[in-house]
């Protein structure tokens, strides 16, 4: 299988899209678990029947981040490049917050010392907020525009800083992808835990669900109302080479808004969003716990696709040179190897998400106080 240069730049659009929504559903929920850990649970059992949900799952959830991150480095090489020197810090956070994660996970229990177990709680509580957090931030920014450039050598320029991401409507953003990983860990405990577990986590997956409908309402109406997005007004021939320079982009009003003018179907995205949530919050009030999870998962693919189908052809806007920004059609790799790429991906990433269905199949089942009592030196 060969595909034209064009198809496979928008495959691996569509590629990258799918890895980050893997990331949100299975990573979501046990960074929702973390974030949740002090509120579901009350006492140091209830806690290690959270932790016990997500701990033999994490590691091999977060292959999906991996995986994402990995096919940006090798299909858009230079967005790899251009992101990393503009949220290098954001990303310095988010790597240090998921050090405490496998420390959490394994020697959380080791020892009965209260004081122990409370740091590492407190521990895996920053690992699940800080990184959807920063995430969703990052997200806000390339609707905003991303300040770098390139000289005419493609060495590259940013003037960015930390501080300056935490533009209030990125925060809004980020407050959205927060929530929406708690909702999915919210809803996962339901699925995997009784009792007083279950009841919190019950109360949370409609608080959750609300707060995403409201906050993810609002960003929509911020976006709309005071963003200006970027449009393409003239682009070089389909037959050129990628090169991110030859192209004019303007900031216009309600830019980000016009594929939804020009597919009226791309609506069913942001649509998808709000009644995902919607159903959760009346799901969960029910004790739903199954269908609560299925449309929690449908709630955040339909957010995912709305910053994608908002964003598109952009990747990687520039606020301080517009003509710079990066596209899906100026800054992937070539055309060997985005088609090297496919062929790997098709054939690996299925063979992930087998063994993954697989490891969830045979480890199922409640997660109970009975059975952290009874496993109390091997349970996590």
């Amino acid at each position: 299988m060969l595909l034209d240069y064009e198809s496979l730049k928008l495959v691996w659009w569509v590629l990258i899209g799918i890895l980050f929504i893997g990331f949100a559903l299975t990573d979501g929920f046990d960074m929702g678990v973390g974030a949740l850990l002090r509120v579901v649970g009350k006492t140091d059992e209830e806690r290690r029947v959270a932790i016990n949900t997500i701990a033999p799952h994490w590691d091999g959830n977060q292959v999906w981040l991996i995986l994402a991150a990995g096919a940006i480095f090798a299909a858009w090489p230079i967005t790899f490049g251009a992101a990393f020197s503009s949220f290098y810090w954001a990303m310095v956070l988010t790597l240090f917050s998921l050090f405490f994660r496998p420390i959490g996970f394994d020697y959380r229990s080791k020892l009965a010392s209260p004081a122990w177990r409370n740091l590492w709680d407190w521990g895996l509580v920053v690992a699940g907020v800080v990184p959807p957090l920063v995430i969703g931030v990052a997200f806000g920014n390339l609707l905003l525009g991303v300040p770098f450039a390139f000289d005419e050598y493609m060495r590259l320029t940013s003037r960015g800083s930390f501080f300056a991401l935490f533009h209030p409507f990125a925060i809004l953003v980020g407050i959205v992808s927060l929530l929406m990983f708690m909702m999915q860990g919210a809803t996962y405990l339901m699925l995997r835990t009784d009792e007083k577990v279950y009841q919190r986590a019950q109360s949370m997956a409609s608080l959750t669900a609300l707060g995403v409908m409201v906050s993810f309402t609002l960003a929509g109406l911020w976006l709309w109302l005071g963003v200006d997005g970027y449009m393409i007004t003239q682009m070089p021939p389909t037959d050129a080479l990628p090169n991110p320079l030859n192209k004019v982009v303007v900031p216009t009003e309600g830019a980000w808004l016009t594929n939804y003018t020009h597919y009226p179907l791309a609506i069913t995205a942001p649509t998808l969003g709000l009644l995902g949530a919607l159903t959760v919050f009346a799901l969960a009030k029910a004790g739903r716990a199954g269908w609560s999870f299925v449309f929690s998962s449908l709630s955040i693919i339909g957010i995912i696709l709305t910053a994608g189908v908002s964003l598109f052809p952009f990747v990687m806007p520039s606020s301080l040179n517009p003509n710079h920004s990066l596209t899906v059609w100026d800054s992937a790799s070539s055309h060997l190897t985005l088609n090297i790429m496919l062929w790997a991906a098709l054939i690996f990433v299925p063979l992930i998400l087998i063994y993954t269905l697989w490891c969830y199949r045979m480890l199922w089942g409640k997660i109970t106080l009975a059975f952290i009592r009874s496993n109390d030196h091997t349970a996590y």
